[in-house]
């Protein structure tokens, strides 16, 4: 039986992944690694810290450690952290939003980012570029800030922030062929959205990053 560790920066997120992996990875065994501290101390000090990223690298060793096959890290935020980390590691590691990230870049040209956090919405808008280079392929890059959102969400307000993200997810549809959704937290909101909101495809990283594990484990 293979075993994928998931590590996360979110409680909130085992769940999520728990039922994702059950839908598509039938008998994969899966070990969760959990610390909510690490997006916190990003948030204080302003951007991801050389003892952020070793914190990083320790908890990758230490699933490799627990006999994973396959390690998967699902938060954005710490997305530089994880690639270089990978570099070092015996098993593969992948960042959630790379394999989104790949699917962007096929779907269109115009690809738009939205997220919470200044955080956030920078290493996943740095990798779509990447991305693209590397795919040789010209893109336009369109970012947004749902300012206030992450605030709302944290005091326990869901409402405001489904609001300011259905809002800047309806600003943007106008303006890309594509929308990427830099945090896994936002993904419910695109759940609630009227079918006429939709008018382009809306991807999240969840369920695409275990698509693509499943075409590799």
């Amino acid at each position: 039986m293979k075993t994928l560790a998931l590590i996360h920066t979110s409680h909130t997120l085992i769940p999520v992944f728990q039922q994702l992996v059950k839908d598509q990875l039938p008998g994969v065994n899966i070990v969760n690694i959990v610390d909510d501290s690490l997006v916190k101390n990003i948030r204080s000090r302003g951007s991801l810290t050389p003892a952020i990223s070793k914190r990083v690298a320790d908890y990758v060793a230490s699933a490799q450690d627990s006999g994973a096959d396959y390690i998967l890290v699902t938060c954005s935020s710490i997305g530089p952290a994880v690639e270089a980390a990978a570099e070092n590691a015996g098993v593969p590691v992948l960042r959630v939003d790379q394999p989104m990230a790949d699917e962007a870049v096929r779907m269109g040209k115009r690809i738009g980012v939205i997220a919470t956090l200044s955080t956030t919405l920078e290493p996943t808008s740095d990798l779509v570029i990447r991305r693209a280079a590397l795919a040789s392929k010209e893109i336009e890059l369109t970012s947004k800030l749902c300012d206030g959102a992450f605030e709302a969400l944290m005091s326990g307000d869901t409402d405001t922030h489904d609001n300011i993200v259905t809002a800047a997810l309806r600003e943007l549809s106008a303006q890309v062929d594509v929308i990427l959704l830099a945090q896994a937290s936002m993904a419910r909101v695109v759940d609630g959205l009227n079918e006429t909101d939709k008018t382009v495809p809306i991807v999240a990283s969840p369920p695409t990053a275990i698509k693509y594990i499943a075409t590799v484990l």
